[in-house]
């Protein structure tokens, strides 16, 4: 009776938008690896469609056992759940196995286990639980530096397995911080930041140098009589200075050689079209050559020729622009735009804090996860190896997607239940 209530009351578009991006996934990921010589293996196990199936089968089990949970376990075992995937990132850093330069995978026989992907949940429920305490605000800086702290932890060990890719997507939780009020003034001097380091890439330190030194001067010229502003401009030279200083550093000794020559290429994609900026080059040709309706379903050249590494992961978008052309890629984008829009409507209508702020922790993920492997296929953000959710190949990902929405629409479907308390 339980399950059927919940049923009822669970929000069956953002379920059946899910199902459908899912579906459009496995079709990309044959289309992606089929070989016409082996056309009748390959929903086997030995192939991706085959093991995609398995992985889609599992997850509808995860998605029945997590809706089924009382709603009140998410938020009672939040920090247990979060402590476990801690330790489990500090575990593969001892004993995981190292795949593609970075260890970060457990492996028992052929099965392999991704911690870092569920931490994306895990952390979304620590830092619901936390701000959702109704003794806890946001404006108070204490606050900002223990959601910072449940922010970067899992950051900083993901770094330490070499996987930079799946560290930066614990940035997008800060989307939480700003929805829960914490001064915008943090997101500017972040995104000033970003722009300095790509700036530094490309134009000559000592330009930067007196560019900004002359407007700080200027400022501070026109600021003599407002001591508190002269400091700020003081400070947020020194920040330059420091930012602008240490790009070499983070470059040489932070970033493995791979990140490196990715970033290079896309600051000067002509630079190493052929070595670094293979994959890039390769995903836009693809994509480009679809025109308008596609070539067609099994009918991309580059797909079919394999010049596009890693196709049926983080390169699936380029598959759907070649064969279905710039009409399936508006479709799909469409699908994930409507999908993000509910999600963030659920978020809204949430009677508790917890549930809203874990709400926008999974637009956080998704939105990021969706806009950078875009970004990446296309030549306007370096390549660093996250899936697009629901459409890549991957058992940890789509395990981890499934469990970090449905979570979500547990919640929503029991939003109801608060009130009667």
């Amino acid at each position: 009776m339980r399950k059927d209530s919940i049923l009822d009351r669970i929000d069956w578009t953002v379920v059946l938008l899910y199902f459908a991006m899912v579906i459009l996934g496995w079709i990309n990921i044959y289309a992606a690896v089929y070989e016409e010589e082996i056309a009748s293996e390959m929903l086997s196990l030995t192939y991706n469609p085959g093991k995609q199936l398995i992985w889609i089968g599992t997850s509808i089990l995860i998605i029945f056992g997590v809706v089924s949970l009382d709603y009140k376990f998410f938020d009672s075992f939040a920090y247990i759940i979060y402590g476990v995937m801690i330790l489990l990132l500090i575990a593969v850093l001892l004993f995981g196995r190292e795949v593609a330069g970075s260890t970060s995978w457990f492996q028992i026989g052929s099965f392999r286990f991704q911690p870092s992907e569920f931490t994306k949940f895990a952390t979304a429920l620590a830092l619901a639980k936390y701000l959702g305490d109704i003794h806890v605000k946001m404006e108070n800086p204490k606050t900002q530096l223990i959601a910072a702290g449940i922010m970067f932890l899992p950051m900083i060990l993901i770094v330490l397995q070499g996987d930079l890719g799946s560290a930066m997507v614990f940035a997008a939780f800060s989307i939480i911080l700003f929805r829960e009020g914490i001064s915008p003034i943090y997101f500017i001097v972040g995104i000033g930041l970003v722009i300095l380091f790509v700036l530094t890439l490309l134009v000559s330190k000592m330009i930067i140098f007196i560019v900004s030194g002359v407007i700080c001067l200027v400022i501070i010229g026109a600021s003599v009589k407002h001591p508190k502003r002269i400091i700020i401009t003081i400070l947020v030279a020194l920040a330059i200075f420091a930012t602008v200083t240490s790009v070499d550093f983070l470059m040489q000794n932070v970033l493995k050689p791979h990140q490196r020559t990715r970033v290079v290429s896309l600051v000067n994609p002509d630079a190493d079209p052929l070595g670094a900026g293979w994959n890039v080059t390769q995903s836009k040709i693809a994509i480009g050559s679809g025109g308008f309706f596609g070539k067609g379903f099994l009918e991309g050249t580059q797909t079919k020729f394999d010049f596009v590494p890693e196709q049926s992961t983080d390169f699936i978008f380029c598959t759907l622009g070649e064969e279905q052309g710039w009409l399936g890629s508006f479709i799909m984008i469409t699908l994930f735009v409507i999908f993000l829009i509910r999600v963030s409507i659920i978020a809204e209508r949430q009677k508790t804090k917890f549930a809203r702020i874990y709400g926008y922790g999974v637009l956080s993920v998704i939105f990021f996860h969706f806009a950078v492997n875009i970004a990446m296929t296309i030549g306007l953000f370096p390549v660093i190896g996250i899936p697009l959710p629901f459409f890549s190949y991957g058992g940890s990902s789509l395990w981890s997607f499934t469990a970090l929405l449905f979570i979500l629409l547990g919640l929503d479907a029991n939003r109801m239940q608060v009130l009667m308390r």
